[in-house]
């Protein structure tokens, strides 16, 4: 069994947030149902690449292991097909703006007199209070109002998006946290709740350690490229062939690394002897290793480091990824078959949800290529009488 087998999820979401976040749920076991618009669908279908099936590579890989549904929200008989659908213990879970899911009839206090258990997760940009709390956001949106986009990129250049869509994902995660917290609860109480999440919440919580830092210290965080302000030798060196991350997150692993690379006095120079004073020196200490990694291919360099003990990995790019040994043990990707109506199929890599139970990875490779391909299915086994206030 897997760990939320016999749950119900209704699914409102679209774009990346909502729908990881219902994907992990899918993996764990429940019974996902997507809602999606008539007609178009999740704007993510639209996106490019698009595989042979006529849906993006983002569609696909976010929305495994979902039926989908096609109801018109803005109607009032789409609506009340959903409040019909509805099970007293399911899982909502939606990316509506504040306000417009209880301008629908489709709040949680509306929900609620017919659904006791209900667990209810709103996901929006900026919160579901405050006065930015209507606005609509997207992931570097809320990367450049979180400051995160302040502290990423090079000393002296522009602000840089971190590359993969982390809030976006995060908020995902975070959701998952607080739905998988609130059946918890439920298991003791007999009661739902709502969960509520936003990307900007999520953002700020990335922003942990820099608020910190800059709280004791009074200074802004600077960019630095792959490095880090509170540790060196902590980012990227060039070599002969490519780069190579090393991180030292100890004077002795900064010993360790000295020696293996063939520099044992480095580790007794005053000016790198502890991490303070490395730091201090950072510029200095990066010339003086970089001329040391730039004689040596990246290969020998991680295998003489991996060897003592040390913290190193090439900067893979995904094709060197896909096929890394440790990747593969894991049975972290799988092959995800898309098929078009018209029998045209495509096979993708999809990551599964990163997490094992007794060694077992659960992913589930249903994925409905039709907008309201389950329509029929779905409304035919939970078509209830319109519940009453």
């Amino acid at each position: 069994m897997k760990p939320l087998s016999g749950q119900r999820v209704v699914d409102l979401t679209q774009n990346v947030a909502g729908p990881y976040c219902t994907q992990i749920l899918a993996d764990l076991g429940a019974e996902v149902i997507k809602i999606e618009r008539p007609g178009s669908g999740d704007d993510t279908r639209h996106w490019t690449p698009q595989l042979a099936s006529g849906i993006s590579a983002t569609y696909a890989t976010l929305n495994r292991g979902k039926l989908s549904v096609a109801l018109d929200l803005n109607d009032p008989p789409g609506q009340a097909a959903l409040r019909r659908m509805l099970l007293p213990d399911d899982i909502v879970v939606h990316s509506l703006k504040p306000g417009s899911a209880e301008a629908r009839g489709l709040g949680y206090e509306d929900l609620k007199p017919n659904c006791p258990g209900l667990i209810y997760c709103a996901i929006s940009a900026f919160g579901n209070i405050g006065p930015l709390s209507s606005l609509p956001g997207y992931d570097p949106l809320i990367q450049a109002f979180a400051g995160i986009m302040s502290i990423t990129g090079h000393d002296g250049a522009p602000p840089a998006r971190v590359g993969v869509s982390l809030v976006d994902m995060g908020t995902g995660l975070w959701s998952v946290v607080g739905i998988l917290a609130a059946l918890a609860q439920r298991k003791d109480s007999g009661e739902g709740a709502r969960v509520d999440t936003s990307l900007m919440e999520t953002g700020m919580a990335w922003m942990t350690n820099p608020i910190a830092n800059y709280s004791a210290s009074g200074k802004l965080p600077k960019r630095m490229g792959s490095a880090t302000a509170m540790l060196a030798p902590y980012e990227v060196f060039e070599t002969a062939d490519a780069h190579v991350f090393i991180g030292c997150g100890a004077d002795r692993m900064f010993q360790k690394m000295a020696t293996a690379l063939g520099q044992p006095g480095m580790a007794q120079d005053e000016r790198f002897a502890t991490n303070a004073a490395r730091v201090a020196n950072r510029d200095v200490l990066h010339r003086d290793l970089e001329a040391i990694t730039c004689a040596q291919s990246t290969d020998a360099i991680v295998d003489t480091l991996r060897a003592a003990g040390v913290p190193v990995s090439a900067v893979n790019d995904l094709s060197k990824l896909m096929s890394e040994p440790q990747v593969l043990a894991l049975g972290l990707h799988q092959d995800l078959s898309v098929q078009s109506d018209s029998g045209a199929s495509t096979t993708l890599a999809a990551i599964g949800t990163p997490i094992r139970f007794n060694g077992e990875r659960f992913y589930n490779g249903h994925l409905s290529a039709r907008v309201g391909q389950d329509t029929d299915t779905v409304l035919a086994v939970s078509n209830q009488p319109e519940p009453t206030a």
